[in-house]
C-alpha cells in the first residue's frame, strides 16, 4: 500500500491499541465460507475455511545474474502478469497477493469441489510456466522453475491497517497459509515435482485426482507421508500450447524450404476442445517427468 504522511502521537496510539484490544471475543466469527470483505471492520474478523495457493520462483537470485535489468523487468513483469491474471479466472479466488516473486490467492472452498478447483488453479500454474518458458526461450532469456504449493484449513480473515488513514489491507493469519508458502518453497527444489499439495487437500480428492498425485515420504525410506506431490497440469493450456509450437516449427520449416526453392504442407491448426464438463476432466499430467493433467 502506498503512504500518505500523517502525524504520530503516543495519545492517539493508545486510543487505537485500546480500542482494538477491548474489541469482545464475539467480534469474531466461525463461517464455512469466505464472506464479502466489505464486512470486515478494524474491530471484527472471520474464521473461515479455505484453500490457499501459492507459487514463486527457484533460483530468483541467480537471475540478476543472467540478464541486464530491463529483460529482468520483462520477465518479473511477464510471470506476475499472467499469474495473477490465471487465478483472476477462477470464481472460488477471493483474494490474490503478490509478494516479490510469489503470488497467491485464496479460494473459498466450502465443498471438496471447491477444493478441486483450487487444485485445477494450480494446475493451470504449472502449465502457464509451461507457457512462459516457451516464449523465453524464443527470446534468448533463461526459462524459469516454479514451485507451487497448495493447502486447506481455516484462516482468520482481519481488516489490518491504520483506521482513517486508508492505509489497510485484507491479512490472511492461520496456519493453512503458512502451510501452503513452505509447501510452494519445497516444489521444484531437490528433485521434488513442481506442485506439492498437503494431505488435507488429498483426502478431499476423488479417485483421478488422486491418482496424479504421489506421496512423499519423510526420508528416504517409504514411511510416513509428510504431504503428496505432482507434476500436474491443465489439459486445455498445455494442447493450445503444443498447438502453438506445432506451427510456429511448420512456418519456420516452411520458410526455410521456400528459401530452398521446395514447398511443404501446413498441418490444420487444431483448436483446443471446450466440450470438457467436469473439472477433474482437466487435469492431467506432465510428459516431461510423471505427468499428471487436470
Amino acid at each position: 500500500m502506498e503512504s500518505n504522511w500523517r502525524n504520530y502521537t503516543s495519545d492517539d496510539s493508545d486510543d487505537r491499541l485500546r480500542e482494538i484490544l477491548d474489541a469482545p471475543a464475539g467480534a469474531y466469527e466461525e463461517l464455512d465460507y469466505i464472506p464479502d470483505r466489505a464486512r470486515l471492520t478494524y474491530t471484527n474478523g472471520f474464521y473461515v475455511n479455505c484453500t490457499a495457493v501459492f507459487i514463486d520462483i527457484r533460483g530468483s537470485s541467480n537471475l540478476t545474474s543472467m540478464h541486464t535489468t530491463p529483460v529482468l523487468g520483462k520477465i518479473y513483469r511477464a510471470y506476475i502478469s499472467e499469474c495473477v491474471a490465471l487465478l483472476n479466472t477462477y470464481r472460488q479466488c477471493k483474494e490474490i497477493f503478490i509478494a516479490g516473486d510469489c503470488v497467491s490467492g485464496i479460494f473459498n472452498t466450502p465443498g471438496k469441489v471447491d477444493i478441486l478447483e483450487a487444485l485445477v488453479a494450480a494446475a493451470s500454474l504449472n502449465s502457464l510456466i509451461n507457457h512462459l518458458n516457451w516464449r523465453l526461450e524464443k527470446k534468448g532469456y533463461t526459462p524459469i522453475k516454479c514451485g507451487i504449493g497448495m493447502s486447506y484449513g481455516r484462516a482468520l480473515m482481519l481488516k489490518s491497517g491504520y483506521t482513517g488513514s486508508g492505509l489497510n489491507d485484507i491479512v490472511w493469519m492461520g496456519d493453512v497459509v503458512n502451510d501452503a508458502s513452505n509447501l510452494c518453497h519445497q516444489g521444484n527444489k531437490n528433485g521434488q515435482l513442481p506442485v506439492q499439495v498437503a494431505t488435507v487437500v488429498y483426502q478431499n480428492l476423488d479417485a483421478y485426482p488422486k491418482s496424479l498425485l504421489s506421496p512423499v515420504y519423510e526420508s528416504f525410506l517409504p514411511i510416513g507421508i509428510t504431504h503428496y506431490q505432482g507434476d500436474v497440469i491443465h489439459k486445455g493450456m498445455q494442447n493450445w500450447l503444443d498447438n502453438k509450437k506445432t506451427v510456429a516449427s511448420s512456418n519456420s520449416l516452411a520458410a526455410l524450404m521456400q528459401i530452398a526453392g521446395g514447398q511443404i504442407p501446413t498441418p490444420p491448426h487444431g483448436s483446443v476442445d471446450s466440450s470438457q464438463n467436469t473439472l477433474a476432466s482437466l487435469l492431467y499430467p506432465s510428459t516431461k517427468k510423471k505427468i499428471n493433467w487436470l
